[in-house]
Parts: C-alpha cells; sequence; structure tokens
C-alpha cells in the first residue's frame, strides 16, 4: 500500500509537469492528455517491459488512469495559479523522479534483481517518462544535456542499498532514498551544478 502510494503521488507529479510542458507548446486537449500520459506512465512502461511484467502496471490498475486524468484536469483548470510559481514545473518534475527511483527498484528487487539493475531500473523509471515528453515536445531530453538528473537518481539508489544494510523500516528508507534525489537536483540547480561537458572548445552544432 506504502510503495502504491508513492507511486500515485510520483504519477499526480508527473502528470502536473507534462500537462504544463504540453501547454506551454500550445497544444490541444488531446495533445495536453497525451503528454500528461507518457510523462506519467512512459518510465514505468519502459521498466515493466524490461522486466516482464505484461499487461504493465498501469493497465491492470484503472486508478492511475484516473489519477492522470484528475491531475490534467486540475493543472488545466487552475494553470494560472501553477505558472504564478515559476519552479513549479521543475519542483513536480523533481519531486516525480524522487518518487519514480524508487519505485523502480523496488520492481527491480521484487524481480529479484541485482541491485546495480535494480539503480538502472529506478533510474529508467525515473527518467524515460521525461525522455518521451521532451522528445514529442521538440525538445533535447534533459537527461541528455549537464543538467544533474539521472546522476541524482543514481545517488538515491545507492543511498537506498547502503540503507538497506542497516536496521531501518522500509518506509523510511523510501522517503529517505527519494529525498536524496530530490535534494541533489534541487542544489544542483540552485548552485548550477552540472556534469563537465565534453564541447567546451566546439561551436555548438
Amino acid at each position: 500500500m506504502f510503495l502504491q502510494t508513492i507511486d500515485i503521488l510520483g504519477t499526480i507529479a508527473f502528470a502536473i509537469s507534462g500537462v504544463s510542458i504540453a501547454m506551454d507548446k500550445k497544444m490541444d486537449a488531446f495533445g495536453v492528455l497525451i503528454i500528461a500520459f507518457v510523462t506519467s506512465v512512459g518510465g514505468g512502461t519502459v521498466r515493466d517491459v524490461l522486466i516482464g511484467i505484461t499487461p504493465v502496471s498501469w493497465m491492470t490498475d484503472i486508478t492511475y488512469v484516473y489519477v492522470i486524468f484528475g491531475a490534467t484536469i486540475f493543472t488545466v483548470i487552475f494553470r494560472q495559479k501553477i505558472n504564478y510559481l515559476r519552479t513549479s514545473l521543475f519542483l513536480f518534475d523533481t519531486i516525480g523522479i524522487g518518487l519514480y527511483t524508487v519505485v523502480g527498484i523496488e520492481r527491480g528487487l521484487a524481480a529479484g534483481l541485482h541491485p546495480i539493475i535494480c539503480i538502472a531500473l529506478g533510474t529508467m523509471t525515473a527518467c524515460f517518462g521525461g525522455v518521451i515528453r521532451d522528445i514529442l515536445c521538440n525538445e533535447i531530453p534533459v537527461i541528455f544535456r549537464k543538467e544533474i538528473y539521472a546522476t541524482a537518481c543514481i545517488l538515491g539508489g545507492i543511498t537506498y542499498f547502503i540503507l538497506g544494510q542497516f536496521p531501518i523500516p522500509d518506509n523510511i528508507i523510501f522517503m529517505a532514498a527519494g529525498s536524496i534525489v530530490i535534494t541533489v537536483r534541487l542544489v544542483a540547480v540552485k548552485f548550477k551544478i552540472s556534469l563537465p561537458s565534453l564541447y567546451k572548445n566546439e561551436e555548438p552544432i
């Protein structure tokens, strides 16, 4: 139940993120809904396919569909208030990757996979919905830029397994690992920390 709650919270955060970007791109109602869906469930779909869960999670639990519809309608109605806080899109996206990283790791563990593979699955779950969203919106995905994004997910995944070596309740481990992802991402943006570029002396194409 706790894991499903985290999953739904991540779904809401990513749906709001997707709707905000789609509306900034002046998409119609159908386009906005599609972007909300792919942002919310894209990473989890890739994860489930890789570990052989079919039908994928959101197809077997209609709750996720209702949540995405609800979050989409909420964001459209209160868009002006959400846009008033210009950091809101970034915050919802950051919260989403923190929550989805933990969910992906848990799914990997349930499938009996190695911790390194679980961290990779957590990162995919957190990032691939945003990748699909950005591609559909004709943007270079954040994960492929210098920003600290996937790196934050990896650090959160490492934290998860380190804390798992101690007698700490699972719920605390979940929240701590997710918080690490969110904190690293926030700190990196706040202080403009980024990964080194391979093209410092070259003109952009």
